[in-house]
């Protein structure tokens, strides 16, 4: 075969270019292997069938080659056409290209075609190829990064440079999944077999997944199932907060109770602090009221029961990370990290308007960046497969209603969230509205059926299941203690009403 001299040289090493690096004037090796795009590309003029095999993660920019480029580019091109790939299809694609002619033209196609080696070696070739393509992808991210840590600038931090470093980093070990490829439906089948075989050992009042420790949810969900993006959405004081710290602190606790399976939680709380949190907690498992805890409004026995709670909840393994201003970006790489070290298996982030793009940068397109952001999550679902939790805010158009139970519409940003989750859950307290229409106690009739129905209603909510991609939508109820902010199961077993 004729060599190209421009990119080859007499050293034992002919396969690596050289590039002195500015910052230490060392002279190092670019990753190529020359010989093996060569004997790939041979390979796919010998015979086009090759293609199907490398079409699903090899593409013409993983070449180190500009020429070799430019041959699997059109090689296919014309595969894709339909067509025959080979040197006199090809010869029309270079006829007049100067880089082709320099390098011998046709007859540098011709050699190519007459050179096959191995036609079975193609699937490692085409591997070293790849690999060759991502080492030099990292060497360019690390100029990238030395480049950006000598510039310092207001506008963006360490931190900042932080994160965009490992969503690059991200990107490129999400290209880096060579082997990814389809299952065999034989695969999915027999996974599915395994999760209803599981579901039926666990028994009819148990779940598969994560639980909520709510039990009319984790009857109607089945659980809190891996990979998938549930959205909690509320107008303010619906409760959404309380709602997903009962559900953390119930899934750690099963958890460290070993009742079912799972590992630690982790919540991204971008609006309380970890201690405000905690303080919660404390408030739920010890009847203490949260609003005489925050003011030490206290007796000597309510320490006594601090004592004994705190003793239980040590081992708790549940995980804040309140850090304000969370980029979608930083979220992700600190819940790959929990992910490896602690073996978390529940992502609770309070709430989604507050984080911010890749990179923490602001979006002038707000709609398009609360986009960018939910895609994220879901693919943290997939990807850790844990379920994922996050709150949402609605628009303010559900107070101009009558009936001011939520539905999808009110999602802020909602095309973008209802596409991407997989449950989608709305909060409503009817106690909230109805406290505000108490009527003239001189009404002594009007305000006797006011106490009356505040009475029937004074303790539930409401949660409604709008969305749910594998099961029925439809609205359950749920008991609520104002007090202790403390969501539980309602006495009554009729509170759950389906849609057909």
């Amino acid at each position: 075969m004729t060599k190209k001299t421009a990119k080859f040289n007499n050293s034992d090493d002919q396969n690596r270019q050289l590039v002195v690096l500015p910052a230490t004037n060392a002279v190092m090796q670019i990753p190529q292997n020359l010989e093996a795009e060569q004997a790939l590309l041979a390979n796919l003029l010998h015979s086009n069938l090759i293609y199907e095999n490398l079409e699903s993660f090899l593409q013409a920019e993983h070449f180190c080659d500009p020429i070799h480029q430019k041959v699997f580019a059109a090689i296919a091109r014309i595969i894709n056409k339909g067509q025959v790939a080979d040197v006199i299809t090809l010869r029309d694609y270079f006829e007049k290209d100067k880089e082709l002619i320099d390098v011998g033209g046709a007859n540098y196609l011709a050699d190519l075609a007459a050179s096959v080696i191995s036609p079975g070696n193609s699937q490692e070739y085409a591997r070293i190829i790849h690999d060759l393509h991502l080492r030099r992808q990292l060497i360019h991210l690390s100029h990238e990064i030395s480049t950006g840590a000598h510039e310092v600038q207001m506008e963006s931090t360490a931190q900042q440079q932080i994160e965009v470093a490992e969503q690059f980093l991200y990107e490129i070990s999400e290209k880096g999944e060579f082997d990814k490829t389809s299952v065999t439906f034989h695969t999915a089948l027999k996974k599915s077999i395994e999760h209803v075989e599981n579901a039926f050992k666990r028994g009819k009042d148990k779940i598969v997944g994560v639980t909520s420790g709510l039990r009319d949810l984790d009857h109607w969900l089945g659980g809190l199932h891996p990979s998938d993006l549930i959205i909690v959405a509320g107008r303010p004081s619906m409760g959404k907060t309380a709602l997903v710290t009962n559900i953390a602190f119930n899934a750690a606790k099963a958890a460290l109770d070993k009742k079912v399976e799972g590992g630690a939680v982790v919540f991204f709380s971008l609006e309380m602090s970890a201690e405000q949190l905690a303080l919660r907690i404390l408030s739920h498992e010890t009847g203490i009221s949260s609003n005489n805890i925050r003011r030490g409004d206290l007796v000597s026995d309510d320490f006594y029961k601090f004592d004994q709670v705190a003793r239980e909840l040590y081992a708790l393994p549940l995980f804040i990370d309140d850090t304000p201003g969370l980029s979608i970006t930083a979220l992700r790489s600190r819940a790959r990290r929990l992910k490896r070290k602690e073996n978390i298996s529940l992502i609770i982030v309070d709430y989604l308007q507050l984080l911010s793009g890749p990179g923490g940068r602001k979006n002038d397109n707000r709609t398009q960046e609360l986009s960018e952001i939910t895609r994220q999550l879901k693919t943290i679902a997939k990807e850790l497969n844990v379920p994922v939790i996050a709150l949402s805010q609605l628009s303010r158009a559900v107070e101009s209603r009558d009936d001011k139970r939520p539905q999808l519409s009110d999602l802020r940003e909602s095309g973008s969230i209802e596409q991407d989750a997989d449950i989608v859950m709305f909060i409503y307290r009817q106690a909230y509205y109805e406290e505000r229409k108490e009527p003239e106690k001189s009404d002594a009739e009007k305000h006797f059926q006011w106490q009356e129905k505040m009475g029937n209603i004074a303790n539930i909510s409401e949660l409604i299941i709008a969305k749910q991609r594998h099961g029925p939508v439809g609205t359950l109820q749920l008991f609520f203690d104002p007090k202790f902010t403390k969501f539980g199961d309602l006495a009554k077993d009729n509170m759950i009403k389906k849609n057909n």
